[in-house]
Order: C-alpha cells, then structure tokens, then sequence
C-alpha cells in the first residue's frame, strides 16, 4: 500500500505534467523511464528517489519543494519517520485530500498559454497585471 507522501508527491507530479500539457510518454522519455514508470510515481505506487525527484523538478521547471506543497497535515503525520516514533497518531484518521485549486480547463489553458511567453520579464508583467485585477474584483 503507497505512503500517503509518496501519492501526495505522485499527485503534484500529475498536476504540474498536465498544466504543461506534457503526457506520460514525453515525461518517460525525459526521465529515461517507460511511461509505466512515471504512471507508478503518479500513483504513489513507486516511491521517487532525490535523484530522480532532482530530474523530475528540472523537466517540469519547479523548484524540488513544489513536489510537497499543500501537503495537508494528515498526510505529513503519515510519513514513515513521523508513523516510527509517534504514538499519537490516528490510523483510522481519513487524510484529506486536497483537489488542486486548478481544475477548471479554463484555468489550465491560461497557465499553458501563459509559459508559451518566453520572455520572462513579459511573463512578470502579465503576472503582475493578473494579480492586480483579481484584487481589483476582490474589493468589489
């Protein structure tokens, strides 16, 4: 059965390989894996190692510690040092799961057009002027 971290690493992977719109296959062939591989690091089922987490952070353009945001805190109870030396922890606990904030296709076409401007002082401003407006219709 896959530690709760492990799916959780597993399931930013997914995340930010369909943001990109990069399928399983490209991201196997970038690894040096087969698509079967990467489908089992999505599923939490294969544990990734640093150096392969390394790999994955560089292909994807995300920093390493993207892979353990929005980590509820189930989740980071569950990990196999915290399970070894806490008494506390609730086993029967459901662990909340924690639906990416992307999920409307609308959004993701955004973001997808959004890397499509290579010139990142350019990406800056279209960032900034995004910010600038959902706070404008936040005060309204």
């Amino acid at each position: 059965m896959p530690n709760p971290v492990d799916e959780h690493v597993g399931g930013r992977v997914r995340y930010r390989r369909t943001l990109l719109g990069v399928t399983q296959q490209q991201l196997a062939e970038a690894l040096g894996v087969t698509f079967q591989q990467v489908q089992k690091y999505e599923k939490g089922a294969n544990r990734i190692g640093s150096s392969r987490l390394y790999d994955l952070a560089n292909i994807l353009d995300v920093p390493v510690g993207f892979f353990f945001e929005e980590m509820a805190d189930a989740v980071k109870k569950r990990s196999p040092a915290k399970m070894l030396k806490a008494k506390d922890i609730n086993f029967g606990e459901e662990i909340e799961q924690q639906e990416p904030r992307v999920t409307k296709r609308e959004t993701l076409e955004l973001v997808r057009a959004y890397y499509k401007v290579k010139d990142p002082a350019l990406r800056k401003r279209l960032l900034d002027m995004t910010r600038s407006l959902g706070t404008l219709y936040e005060d309204l």
